[in-house]
């Protein structure tokens, strides 16, 4: 494989002209929003579109921390309440500049956001949306009962921003703050989703138990997304506080949260651009509903709340992805694009693992039990990997191998018996834990984030190589090591045969390829043990001959393998010891010749004849 790699295989010259043509597109738009505030529009207008700014920046937090991480949030209204409420209080009553508003407002965000994360961030299921209407409504109704923030009154004279001596008093001067605040929050977002943190991040929606495997702190990623939905909201509560001149404690309720979910989910609930564009169509809208109902009705009320909710069904029913999407489907089916371009010319290799002196003891397992209830799934079982060795595992199913697999990575937690791994304990440990020893694997059930690229997800194998965090990433930073990062993910599907898939999403790929893009990612942490959880299921005869030609190249190169497999062929082909189970405990162990030769293997696997 060249150094340079393009990303796509799309015709050039069409998909080139198209990306042309959208450049072009998205330049005309950019300008537009620009020179709006100097154009001759009415002033209702600019009054529009600053709302519109200002609900964007909320709904980014929630296209990060909903519709990316999965994690469903209705209070994020109350941190617009802290952002608004701290700048007002400071520049009213104690005269303080409104810029220190609003780093009073991100520190007072910050450290409730902190607590409330901290606290229900470790719900799941509907615990967790329940936890945050509770401190929602708790933080609303404390802010509208204290008379330091003139409980439900609010607080009235609040002063126009400054900027170097100009004042932004004026709608269409603040409409550049208003807008720079957006556009930069945005930037920061993409950037951060495509980076180390940011695959760790997607990884939350529901790969969770795979990224600890890699080594990812699910829950520390959670409370970080947490906390930067909380500040951008903190954000724009200081960019309204200025806007209004006033605070109360109404916008801040638990209606406003949900409809920051509705603007979310009509714009695209995982998209970036999907957030202005929701906020966009929920505010036009909403206005014109308020104007438009009255006069169809002949009474006044709050309608538009129905329409909306109707509007809201039928988007779940035929655009449950929200509207941009759905416009970039259209496109796409009409215009296609040229792939991105990834330029990893010239970058560094990733720093190696050293690995153990051959023949050594790596991994001991020794009398490991696992109980569920009364159920007794591995019961006393004891073997040892020496390195540079490939070990099988086998038995029939429901022999408990996978099982066994779970409790040397720390997927599950033993009942009993102890696991050493290059002479440490590890038994207990969580998985993230034991990845940092040099232990990756491969999953029974192929894990893997569907809506990433192939090249992205094996990129995620190797983030304990990584060190760029999440600001690092947000100020784009970080593009050296992601070079290097992607570098080495594109070099181990290049290993295994998968250097045309770059490109496509994991999603789409047949199991077989999807099972060596696992083996890839696992690889890609450079590891010195190798768990392979079938990895010649769904592979046709090619494909294992050549997957088993990898594996003894690896073995080779110093790697300790331990694989659970079906394929008997394959194992006996392939391994130098092999331990056999049944009913959860250890039958016998030899090589594979032994292991063929013996009476009690072939009772395990075909019966005993009576």
């Amino acid at each position: 494989m060249k150094s340079t790699d393009v990303t796509s295989a799309s015709g050039p010259t069409r998909a080139n002209h198209a990306s042309r043509a959208n450049r072009v597109m998205a330049g005309a738009v950019w300008l537009l929003l620009a020179a709006l505030p100097l154009l001759p529009v009415p002033e209702f207008w600019i009054t529009q579109a600053n709302y519109i700014g200002m609900f964007a920046l909320v709904v980014l937090g929630l296209v990060l921390l909903t519709g990316v991480a999965g994690l469903t949030s209705f209070g994020q209204a109350a941190f617009v309440g802290l952002g608004a409420y701290a700048t007002a209080l400071l520049s009213t009553r104690y005269g303080l500049s409104p810029w220190l508003g609003l780093v009073a407002g991100l520190l007072l965000t910050l450290g409730v956001a902190l607590v409330l994360g901290w606290i229900t961030l470790r719900m799941s299921g509907h615990y967790l949306p329940l936890a945050t209407i509770a401190w929602a409504l708790s933080l609303n109704y404390t802010i509208a009962n204290l008379d330091l923030l003139g409980k439900y009154d609010g607080i009235l004279g609040v002063p126009a921003l400054q900027f170097f001596g100009i004042s932004l008093a004026d709608g269409r001067a603040m409409y550049y703050l208003i807008w720079l605040c957006a556009v930069l929050g945005a930037v920061a977002v993409r950037h951060l989703l495509d980076s180390r943190p940011g695959r760790a991040i997607r990884a939350l929606g529901g790969a969770t138990v795979m990224a600890e495997a890699m080594g990812v702190s699910t829950f520390r990623y959670k409370v970080i997304v947490f906390l930067i939905a909380a500040l951008l909201a903190s954000v724009s509560g200081w960019l309204f506080a200025h806007v209004q001149r006033t605070v109360n404690p109404s916008p801040f309720g638990l209606r406003m949260g949900i409809e920051y979910l509705f603007m979310t989910v009509v714009g695209g609930v995982s998209s970036v651009w999907g957030a202005f564009v929701g906020a966009g169509v929920f505010k036009v809208i909403e206005d014109q509903l308020k104007e438009l109902l009255p006069r169809l009705l002949g009474s006044n009320g709050n309608f538009e709340i129905i329409v909306l909710g109707v509007v809201l069904v039928l988007m779940l029913k035929y655009a449950p992805k929200g509207l941009w999407p759905a416009v970039q489907l259209l496109a796409a089916r009409r215009w296609p694009q040229a792939g991105r371009r990834r330029d990893w010319q010239g970058a560094a290799a990733l720093p190696s693992r050293p690995r153990p002196p051959r023949g050594e003891p790596l991994l001991r397992v020794d009398r490991l039990r696992k109980q569920f209830g009364g159920l007794v799934a591995v019961n006393d079982v004891s073997f040892t990997l020496h390195a540079g060795d490939i070990m099988g595992l086998i038995g029939p199913n429901g022999a408990g191998k996978s099982t066994t697999f779970n409790l040397i990575s720390g997927v599950l937690p033993a009942s009993g018996g102890t696991i050493e791994l290059g002479g440490t304990p590890v038994a207990g440990w969580p998985s993230r834990r034991i990845a940092r020893l040099g232990l990756s694997r491969t999953f029974q059930h192929v894990k893997m984030i569907p809506d990433m690229t192939v090249l992205e997800n094996v990129a995620l194998g190797g983030y304990l190589r990584g060190r760029s965090g999440t600001l690092k990433a947000m100020l784009r930073l970080d593009r050296e090591e992601e070079r290097r990062l992607l570098a080495e993910a594109a070099r181990q599907l290049q290993r295994i045969g998968m250097q045309d898939h770059l490109d496509e999403l994991a999603g789409n790929l047949a199991l077989g390829p999807q099972r060596l893009m696992e083996i890839a990612r696992a690889l890609c942490s450079d590891p010195s043990l190798l768990l392979l959880d079938e990895p010649a299921a769904g592979l046709r005869l090619k494909e294992k001959q050549a997957l088993a030609d990898v594996l003894r190249q690896l073995r080779q190169e110093g790697l300790s393998i331990l694989l659970v497999e079906h394929d008997m062929d394959f194992v006996m082909g392939l391994t130098d010891r092999i331990v056999v189970m049944e009913f959860g405990t250890r039958l016998i162990e030899g090589t594979p010749a032994e292991v063929q030769a013996s009476p009690a293997v072939r009772a395990a696997y075909l019966g005993t004849e009576h």
